[in-house]
């Protein structure tokens, strides 16, 4: 079970986009995610009449790794830690490690 999920929000903690926050748009593999509007690049697109693809200059956001970023709690407005918790009915359910609360989605 993934600790960061997609459409969590997330902060960055480490890198050039530190303190930026965000939500997770995907997974590219067990260690990379895709944040929306974090490590950003622009790339020049050539056009593909073939395709119906017009060219010109292309933003698109780049994979990060999941330990530069943390789970973003709404009630205290920081960063988190994620944890595990199984409940009565025996599901598993990821939880904030500060509060204890259950994690929406």
């Amino acid at each position: 079970m993934n600790k960061i999920r997609r459409d969590d929000e997330v902060i960055v903690i480490a890198g050039s986009d530190k303190g930026r926050r965000g939500r997770v748009v995907a997974r590219v593999d067990a260690q990379h995610i895709i944040v929306e509007g974090v490590r950003t690049v622009k790339k020049n697109v050539r056009p593909n009449p073939m395709r119906g693809e017009a060219g010109g200059v292309v933003s698109r956001d780049l994979p990060i790794h999941q330990s530069n970023v943390a789970i973003y709690n709404p009630a205290t407005g920081k960063a988190d830690r994620v944890g595990f918790k199984i409940l009565a009915d025996g599901s598993k359910v990821r939880v904030f490690k500060s509060s204890g609360e259950q994690i929406k989605g």
